[in-house]
C-alpha cells in the first residue's frame, strides 16, 4: 500500500551544539502542527524532559519539545520537513524530539529499505495512526499469518483481473471528465479555471468502490458509504481523541458501518461465486478461489469471516485514495508546464486508441504506451505518491554501524526524497529517464522508487494503482485540452493528507474531440 503521513511542523527553531551526551539540540519554543497525527501513538506533554535518543557515535539533530498552548492544525509540515532534509544530508539521518516523542527522519535510501525489510514484532511496525489498530487490519498483520494472506490475495491483480478493472476504470473515468466539461460549458461567458483535485478524488473513490465490490453495492449504499468515508477522513486529520463528539470517534465508528457493509458484499459475492457465477469485482477473483478452498477442507482456512474480509477491502480502499489523487494532479501540472512531452504523450495515445471509436482502452494498449505510464512517476515536478511511512521501533535496532535506534522511537523512511535520488538531473521533467535505452535510470535507480515500499509488505496493488495513472493521463489528454491557471504560490505544496498544489490543481479545461 502507498501512504503519505505529515504529522508536524515547528517553528522558531535555533541549533545549539554540546550536549552532556555529545548529541546535538534544537532550543526555544516549538509550536506542533499536526496534518496528519500519525506517528502520535504516545500524544503526551512531557516538556522539557529529555528523551532517550539511541546509541549514536555521529551527530543527531534532536529538538526539545515546547507547548504552544493548543495543537493547531496544518500549519507548516512543508518547512519542518524541509529542515529534516538538510539536516539529514550528511549522515542519511536526523532526529527531533515532538511533544516528548523521539522521531528518527530517513533521507538515505537504503536505510529506508532497511526499515522497511525489518517489519516484524521485535523490530518495527507500521504506524498508520496513533488508534491504527481500531481502523485497519492488513497493515498489522505479520509473519505466516501475513503472507499466507498476500497468497490469497494474489490472483486479484493478475493480468486477467486487470483487463475486467481497466474497462470499469475507464468507463468512471470518462463519466467524472464528461461532467468537468459540462461544468465548465455551464459556467460564466468568461473561462474560468476549475480545481480538479476534489474531481480526481471522486474518481479514486468511485473506481475503487466499483472495482473491489462491483454489483453489491447499491447506490444508496454508495451514498451512504460516501458519507462514512467523509467522516472518516476527517476523522484522520483530527486530534486522536477516542471520546463521544471528537471527529475520531466519529471515524471509529464509521469505519465499523463500512466494514460492515463491505462485509455485506463479500457474503453476496460468496454466494454468486459458489453459484458458479462470472467474477465482475475483485472480491468476486477472491471469494472464487476462497469458496473452493473453503468447501474442500474440512477445517476452514484463517480470515474467511465476512467482516473481517471487509475490514481488509477497507484497507485497500484506503491506500488507493489519496496518494494516487496527488499523483493526477501533479501530472496535469507537469504536463500543462511542458507543452512538448504533453505533445508526445498524446501521440502515442493516438496512435494506438481514439475516443471517437467507442472502443475502450485495453490491457493490452496501456502495456503499448511506454511514454504515458511514467508521467505520474516521480521526476521532476511530479512528486513522490507518498511522501512518509512512520514506522514505530518495538525493540533497539541497529539502523548503521554507528546509530541504534531505541524502542518506542518513531522511524520516518522518506519515501519522496528517496525516488528523486540517483537519477540525473533530478529535479527536470525528463520522461526519457524512464525508458531510454541508453539511460535505463527506471532499472539503475529502481530501488530507489519506494512509492509501493518494500520488503514483506511492499504493495500488492501497485500494478493496478499504476494502470489506473496511466489510464486517467491517456483519457484526460486525449478528450481535453487544458491549460494551467498560474498563479503565485499555486504550486507549493500542502499536505491534505498526501502532498496536494495548494490551488488543487485548477486549469482551464475545453473538449477536444468531437465525442467520446
Amino acid at each position: 500500500m502507498c501512504f503519505m503521513f505529515d504529522p508536524f511542523s515547528t517553528s522558531a527553531r535555533r541549533l545549539i551544539s554540546g550536549g552532556p551526551d555529545g548529541l546535538v539540540y534544537a532550543d526555544g519554543p516549538v509550536s506542533i502542527d499536526l496534518c496528519m497525527p500519525t506517528a502520535f501513538l504516545r500524544l503526551r506533554p512531557i516538556l522539557g524532559r529529555r528523551h532517550r535518543c539511541g546509541d549514536a557515535d555521529g551527530d543527531l539533530a534532536v529538538g526539545k519539545p515546547g507547548f504552544s498552548g493548543s495543537v493547531p492544525m496544518i500549519r507548516d509540515p512543508a518547512g519542518f520537513w524541509d529542515t529534516q532534509v538538510a539536516r539529514a544530508n550528511k549522515s542519511g539521518t536526523a532526529a527531533d524530539l515532538v511533544v516528548g516523542q523521539f522521531i528518527v527522519f530517513i533521507r538515505d535510501s537504503e536505510l529506508s529499505h532497511r526499515v522497511l525489510a525489518n517489519v516484524r514484532p521485535d523490530a518495527f511496525q507500521f504506524v498508520g495512526h496513533p488508534f491504527g489498530k481500531k481502523l485497519f487490519g492488513i497493515f498489522y498483520l505479520f509473519g505466516d499469518e501475513h503472507k499466507d494472506l498476500r497468497c490469497r490475495m494474489a490472483p486479484n491483480f493478475t493480468p486477467r483481473t486487470l483487463s475486467t478493472y481497466a474497462a470499469v476504470q475507464q468507463r468512471i473515468i470518462l463519466a467524472h471528465i464528461r461532467r468537468l466539461l459540462d461544468r465548465n460549458r455551464s459556467s460564466a461567458a468568461t473561462p474560468t479555471p476549475i480545481p480538479i483535485q476534489v474531481t480526481c478524488r471522486n474518481i479514486n473513490l468511485e473506481t475503487s468502490q466499483t472495482v473491489f465490490v462491483g454489483p453489491y453495492l447499491t447506490e444508496e449504499a454508495r451514498q451512504r458509504f460516501d458519507k462514512g468515508y467523509a467522516l472518516f477522513n476527517a476523522g484522520l486529520l483530527a486530534m486522536p481523541v477516542d471520546l463521544p463528539g471528537f471527529a475520531f470517534r466519529r471515524a471509529k465508528l464509521a469505519v465499523a458501518r463500512l466494514v460492515r457493509t463491505l462485509g455485506q458484499c463479500v457474503r453476496q459475492s460468496k454466494a454468486r461465486m459458489r453459484a458458479g457465477g462470472e467474477p465482475e469485482c475483485l472480491a468476486d477473483y477472491w471469494m472464487q478461489a476462497l469458496v473452493k478452498e473453503m468447501d474442500a477442507d474440512a477445517t476452514p482456512p484463517m480470515h474467511t469471516d465476512d467482516v473481517e474480509l471487509g475490514g481488509f477491502l477497507f484497507d485497500f480502499l484506503f491506500a488507493a485514495q489519496d496518494a494516487s489523487t496527488s499523483s493526477l494532479c501533479w501530472a496535469v501540472s507537469a504536463l500543462a508546464s511542458h507543452p512538448d512531452v504533453l505533445a508526445r504523450v498524446r501521440a502515442e495515445v493516438s496512435a494506438i486508441w481514439s475516443p471517437e471509436s467507442g472502443e475502450p482502452i485495453t490491457g493490452e494498449m496501456i502495456q503499448q504506451m511506454k511514454y504515458v505510464g511514467p508521467v505520474p512517476m516521480p521526476s521532476g515536478p511530479v512528486p513522490s505518491l507518498a511522501a512518509l511511512v512512520p514506522h514505530i521501533a518495538a525493540e533497539p535496532f541497529q539502523l548503521t554501524e554507528w546509530y541504534t535506534v531505541p524502542k518506542g522511537a518513531i522511524v520516518f523512511p522518506s519515501v519522496y526524497e528517496s525516488s528523486f535520488q540517483g537519477f540525473t538531473a533530478a529535479d527536470e521533467f525528463d520522461l526519457d529517464r524512464f525508458f531510454s535505452e541508453e539511460r535505463r535510470e527506471d532499472v539503475v535507480c529502481k530501488r530507489n522508487f519506494l512509492a509501493f515500499g518494500a520488503g514483506a509488505h511492499q504493495c500488492m496493488g501497485q500494478r493496478y494503482a499504476l494502470n489506473h495513472l496511466a489510464l486517467f493521463m491517456a483519457l484526460f489528454v486525449s478528450v481535453v485540452d487544458f491549460k494551467r491557471d498560474r498563479t503565485e504560490g499555486c504550486d507549493e505544496l500542502v499536505y491534505a493528507p498526501a502532498i496536494m498544489p495548494r490551488d488543487g490543481c485548477a486549469v482551464y479545461l475545453q473538449q477536444r474531440c468531437s465525442s467520446f
